[in-house]
Formats: C-alpha cells, sequence, structure tokens
C-alpha cells in the first residue's frame, strides 16, 4: 500500500479537467491543488497559521536547501519536517534537481550523480538519487521526488535524449531505495524538453516503475507559453488517469487555468511570495504594483473581491506606504494576498469542475484578469532561485 492515494472524483464535462482528492498520513488534498513553497522550512513571511487560514492543504519544501542548511540530520532529530516548522498537514519535497542543476559551472554530472559546490559557502558536496532519496526519507515529507536532471530551454535533442534516460536510471534507483514506503510516496518526474516524443519516450520509461504519482518537469524554463500548452497536450494523456499529474514550477493564474484544463492536479511556484515582496499583488483585475503613484491616496481595498485578511483590513494607500518605507509588514500582507488569491482560484476552479462549467469560470476570470506576461512562463532565474526566494 502507498502512503499517499488518489482518487478521481469528476472530470468537467467540457475540458480534461480533473476533480480529485489526495489522501495522505498528514491529511487530504483536494484537487486541482496550488501548494505555497517553504523552501527552508518557512513560507516567507507567513506564519504556519496564515498559510492555513488562507486555504493551503501541502506545502512544498526543499531538499537542497535543507541539506545544506540546517542539515537532515537536524530535521530528522526534531522529529521531522512537520514537527520542526510545526505544519500538521501534509508536505511535498522537492529533490533538489533543478537547484543543482542551475548552479552551472559549480557542476558536474555523470551517471553516478551531480557533484557540486555550495551557493552558500563553495563547499564540495557529491549528490546522488540515492543520497536524495535518504535526505527525504529523513526529512519525512508525505511526498518526496526522484532525483532528476532539470534540462534548460533551449537544448539540443541528443542531450535531452540522453538527460531523460538518464533521469529514468536514477529512478530506478531512487525507488530502490526509498526505504520509507508505508510514510512516504516517491512521484517519478517526466523530462524531454520541448521534443513531444521525447516527452512520450519519458513518460512511458517512468510509468513502467507503478508509481504512486507522477510529475512533469523541465517546463516553465523560460520558453514561451504556448510551446508550454503544446508539449502538456502531447504528453499529459501518456500519464496514468488514476494517479495525479503534478506541473512544476508553474504558478500565475493563466498557466494554471491552462494546466488544469489540460489534466493537471497539483501545481507550486515561487510566483506569489516572490512578486509580494517585491510590491505587486495578484488581484481580480490583474497583477498590480503598489508602488505606483497612484495608489498614493488610494483608501480602498487591495481587490475589493478578496475577503483576505489584507483585503478586509488595510488599503492600497497604507500598503504603498509600508512599502515605500521598507517595513516587513508590507511583504506579510501582500503575500497573505498574493497566496490567498491563487488559493481561491484553485477552490473556484474545483466548484466550477464539480459542475461543468470550467470553461464558463475561465472566461468569468479572463474576462476581468488582465495578463500581462503572455510570452515567458519563466520564473527561475541564477542557482537556487526557484526554491529560495518564495
Amino acid at each position: 500500500m502507498h502512503a499517499v492515494t488518489y482518487e478521481l472524483l469528476k472530470t468537467d464535462g467540457g475540458t480534461r479537467a480533473r476533480r480529485g482528492r489526495l489522501e495522505t498520513p498528514h491529511g487530504a488534498i483536494e484537487t486541482p491543488a496550488f501548494m505555497p513553497v517553504g523552501t527552508a522550512a518557512t513560507v516567507k513571511a507567513m506564519l504556519p497559521e496564515q498559510v492555513a487560514d488562507a486555504g493551503a492543504e501541502i506545502i512544498l519544501s526543499n531538499t537542497y536547501h535543507l541539506y545544506l542548511r540546517p542539515g537532515a540530520g537536524i530535521v530528522e532529530g526534531a522529529g521531522g519536517l512537520h514537527a520542526f516548522m510545526n505544519w500538521n498537514r501534509p508536505i511535498l519535497t522537492d529533490s533538489g534537481g533543478f537547484q543543482v542543476f542551475s548552479l552551472g559551472a559549480l557542476r558536474k554530472i555523470t551517471e553516478e550523480g551531480v557533484a557540486f559546490r555550495s551557493h552558500i559557502d563553495g563547499s564540495y558536496h557529491m549528490m546522488t538519487p540515492e543520497k536524495c532519496m535518504d535526505i527525504q526519507n529523513a526529512l519525512g515529507a508525505d511526498i518526496i521526488m526522484a532525483f532528476d536532471e532539470c534540462t534548460p530551454y533551449p537544448a539540443e535533442r541528443g542531450y535531452v535524449k540522453d538527460s531523460l534516460e538518464r533521469t529514468s536510471r536514477w529512478l530506478k534507483r531512487c525507488k530502490e531505495r526509498h526505504r520509507d514506503i508505508g510514510r512516504q510516496s516517491l512521484f517519478g518526474i517526466m523530462q524531454g524538453g520541448v521534443y513531444p516524443d521525447l516527452r512520450v519516450q519519458s513518460a512511458r520509461e517512468i510509468v513502467e516503475l507503478d508509481l504512486p504519482g507522477y510529475a512533469i518537469g523541465g517546463l516553465s524554463v523560460g520558453e514561451p507559453k504556448p510551446l508550454m500548452y503544446e508539449i502538456l497536450d502531447a504528453c499529459v494523456d501518456c500519464l496514468p488517469a488514476g494517479k495525479p499529474r503534478y506541473l512544476m514550477g508553474v504558478g500565475s493564474p493563466d498557466c494554471l487555468f491552462e494546466g488544469v484544463e489540460r489534466g493537471i492536479d497539483m501545481f507550486d511556484c515561487v510566483l506569489p511570495t516572490r512578486v509580494a515582496r517585491n510590491g505587486a499583488a495578484l488581484t481580480s483585475q490583474g497583477s498590480i504594483n503598489i508602488k505606483n503613484a497612484r495608489f498614493e491616496r488610494d483608501f480602498t481595498a487591495l481587490d475589493p473581491e478578496c475577503g483576505c485578511y489584507t483585503c478586509r483590513n488595510y488599503s492600497r494607500a497604507y500598503l504603498r506606504h509600508l512599502f515605500k518605507s521598507d517595513e516587513i509588514l508590507s511583504s506579510i500582507l501582500l503575500t497573505i494576498h498574493n497566496i490567498t488569491f491563487l488559493l481561491n482560484i484553485m477552490k473556484n476552479m474545483r466548484a466550477a469542475i464539480e459542475q461543468d462549467r470550467f470553461q464558463a469560470y475561465k472566461k468569468e476570470f479572463f474576462g476581468k484578469y488582465e495578463v500581462k506576461d503572455n510570452a515567458n512562463t519563466s520564473t527561475k532565474g541564477s542557482a537556487g532561485l526557484r526554491h529560495t526566494k518564495k
């Protein structure tokens, strides 16, 4: 028996959008779901209680960062990641593959694994599939991810093919090493870049291992959004309908809608927390920059259609004042809003799927929401940014 199981509850009548439920040792997750990111065992600028109040049923932490600091042994000694960070709901740990491979000249890939130097102090480390599993077993998350090679965009076909086949071999080693099957479930990761046939090959190779869930990696790394959607169309249905499908590193509202419409169940991204710390708010009208002078005397709520703590209690003028004054409260209040906003979108999507009106809800949402970046999906930057600056 797997520690994490998935039940498909409903499929939208007009699309491939799915309504489901994940059962984990730390509770249920209603899908489609967005996972706030708590890279280093904290969602930046939010208390765990605030994350839960916003509606989060699962959060994501990162193996690479927790391995380097404070160390898996310390987390395990505290009773595991749930106890260490005072979060009693489900947790997923990303394997750290993206972070390691983002180190560029600081790392070297071999069949054994990846040798790299820490972005913190330059110290030398070796990450193998076996070590990745040992670290994640010690951290104790409900869902753990296999160690994979996240290929960049653009990348030559030959390199991408070699990379995905290495990822498949590493997945077999991860499965063999994973020891805590009764408490944790291991998800495999599909690679293949922007080559549809390589995506199909990767899906076939990882599905053969009969894991409890599968992720789609190597997208949202700089490719145009239409190309990402094209690749999803080519590969999503290669993954089993009776198991959860997780699109890694995606979190803008437009990408969430497009992913759900194609049958994706789980998402995570840096976007809502990172942009909040830079003064941006996701609202029902689109993203706004609270630094803008036009908000200096705007005493209305950040988003009049939102009922989060921030929107109930504070004005745009006050939020602008906080940001311009470099006050920590600015990041806290904007982060609370942005996380709540995305989680409410997912909640509304679930309701729409249950009522066979997903397309209608999508049309209603984008009738008001202005998408300001249609060209590029990338929210990732230099080494470690994907799960560092959340």
